[in-house]
């Protein structure tokens, strides 16, 4: 890999390509402040292009000239002059005391306030300090004015985020995505664009995002959570996939009353929530807060429509619990799989080892004395892989919406409720080569022809030639085909919960999968639901439990 960028503007060709894809794509959605800047950027000098670009990638939006220094652009005072012109940039800003104490050092800082500084004060306790003398706002060079320096405010950061917002759909991509695309160590999937592959479709769908996004940054900062669901409640989404940002984001105001104690507040929000674990949310507060038989009711409806296995999981445990409180008769309890059990006393490792790691090496030991039968330290890495590279054409498949710019890891809509349905066909057609030995043949191409490139499902760094064809070897198809299926069912909450280890028996052709629990550690849920899906399909699956020897306590 080739870590060096020949080209000292790459980042402000970056710049330009992200003004023509959006222009190319969204010319119907920019209002003419936005067309004005793409059509006038083109029409300063490069140095002055340049600048701007290089303090639009940069954290923040107020720059120090003195710290402005980069060889490709030279004078960068001289290339300031333009951007102030156009009014990109503006001069000598007027500043808080919290944006003053981001641009100085602790020393000018303490000289700006004029308080006595001392080696052990600490540059936030004089913000503190300060705090209890001054309020307002001063310009910059009234606070601190050195003659040789002065502060540059962009005045276009509001907008060039809408542009990025609108070239990746969301703002937690920033710009190095092209500097790690041009240093190949992220690559991408090349998909097709169509005119439909837009994250927007309506200018007041990015209008929505953006102020999502201010919700949620505001929640972050510990603003008044009835005031944020206020704002959140005037928000009209007909957008689907925004409409989910918005029931999340409400989900978790939601969780943030509980953690208050106001119950009432988090019953108000989980009633009117269509997030995923909202419903669940609410029978637990029912309860907590006496309303037992409310609870109970929620609780029998939600358990004959569960929205997910892991809620129908949760609901099997609060539902007698709920019954015993109302004096109802109890139904059969269901009857549940004990799985295989291994118990072992290990010595601790002499090196840093996990416990999984640990027992990985005690058993592939054990294996040595007889038929070779390797060892994986594997958990979620190995089926979910399996499956990216089987269903690399249908999870990459360009449909409308599901990929609107050169960066995505995978589509958009993969979470959506509707992502497999949308597909039904090309997954189908991925999970018929399970009836043949063609999809051996389908894996092994894909982990060449892609190897490295971005999935949501496919671990690169775990797998290698060895492990794959010992997979391809010793798991059945039938099983394949059957945790490909659950992991359709349900993406989000079924790619996870798979046992640590796994062994192989290549002679034999056959394989077992080993959950490892170490001193005081238990089986989560989705681990439980895994075990369980295993066991009803007769798959090969144990727990190992493992505490230390009691010398090397």
């Amino acid at each position: 890999m080739n870590n060096d960028l020949p080209n000292p503007y790459y980042y402000l060709d970056n710049f330009r390509f992200v003004l023509a894809w959006v222009q190319q794509r969204y010319a119907d959605l920019l209002d003419q402040n936005e067309r004005n800047f793409i059509r006038q950027f083109s029409e300063v000098s490069v140095p002055s292009q340049a600048l701007l670009v290089r303090m639009v990638m940069r954290r923040g939006n107020m720059f120090r000239a003195s710290k402005l220094h980069y060889q490709e652009i030279g004078d960068t005072a001289r290339a300031a002059r333009e951007l102030l012109a156009r009014g990109w940039l503006n001069i000598d800003p007027c500043l808080d005391l919290d944006q003053l104490y981001a641009v100085l050092t602790k020393n000018e800082f303490a000289s700006a306030v004029q308080l006595s500084e001392k080696k052990e004060t600490k540059k936030a306790d004089l913000l503190e300090l300060a705090k209890e003398i001054f309020t307002g706002v001063r310009r910059f060079s009234d606070w601190f004015s050195p003659a040789d320096d002065t502060l540059y405010e962009v005045a276009v950061t509001p907008l060039c985020d809408r542009l990025r917002l609108m070239f990746f759909g969301n703002l937690y991509q920033d710009w190095s995505e092209f500097v790690l695309a041009d240093l190949g160590i992220f690559n991408y999937e090349k998909v097709a664009f169509s005119d439909a592959s837009r994250a927007f479709h309506a200018r007041d769908d990015i209008d929505l995002y953006l102020q999502l996004h201010d919700c949620r940054e505001r929640l972050h900062l510990g603003a008044a959570l009835p005031v944020i669901e206020r704002t959140i409640d005037t928000l009209v989404c007909s957008n689907p996939w925004l409409e989910n940002r918005r029931a999340k984001l409400l989900f978790q105001i939601g969780q943030d009353y509980e953690r208050l104690g106001d119950n009432r507040g988090a019953l108000n929000i989980y009633a009117r929530c269509h997030y995923p674990g909202a419903r669940l949310r609410q029978i637990r507060v029912l309860e907590k807060t006496g309303q037992t038989t409310d609870a109970q009711a929620l609780a029998e409806s939600a358990m004959a429509a569960p929205e997910s296995a892991e809620e129908s999981q949760n609901l099997a445990r609060i539902l007698p619990r709920l019954q015993r409180k109302l004096g109802k008769k109890l139904p059969r309890a269901r009857i549940t799989i004990t799985p295989e059990r291994t118990d072992l006393v290990l010595p601790l490792p002499d090196d840093d080892a996990c416990v999984e790691e640990v027992v990985r090496r005690h058993i592939e030991r054990l294996a040595d004395k007889g038929e070779p039968a390797p060892v994986y330290y594997v958990e979620n890495s190995l089926i979910n892989s399996l499956f990216g590279l089987l269903c690399w054409d249908a999870i990459f498949s360009p449909l409308p919406g599901a990929f609107f710019h050169p960066f995505q890891t995978g589509p958009a809509d993969l979470h959506s409720p509707n992502f497999h349905a949308q597909r039904a066909p090309a997954f189908q057609q991925a999970l018929a080569q399970l009836g043949t030995d063609q999809y051996r043949q389908t894996i092994r191409q894909t982990f060449k022809a892609k190897h490295g490139i971005q999935s949501p499902f496919v671990y690169w760094e775990m797998l290698n030639d060895d492990l794959l064809e010992l997979a391809l070897a010793c798991l059945p198809a039938a099983h394949l085909e059957k945790w490909f299926v659950r992991l359709l069912d349900g993406i989000a909450s079924n790619r996870s919960g798979f046992p640590d280890l796994i062994q192989f028996w290549p002679q034999q052709q056959r394989y077992q999968m080993i959950e490892v629990k170490g001193p005081g550690d238990r089986l989560q849920d989705n681990q439980i639901r895994f075990i369980d899906f295993c066991h009803q399909h007769q798959m090969p699956v144990s727990v190992c439990f493992v505490e230390w020897a009691p010398d090397h306590k």
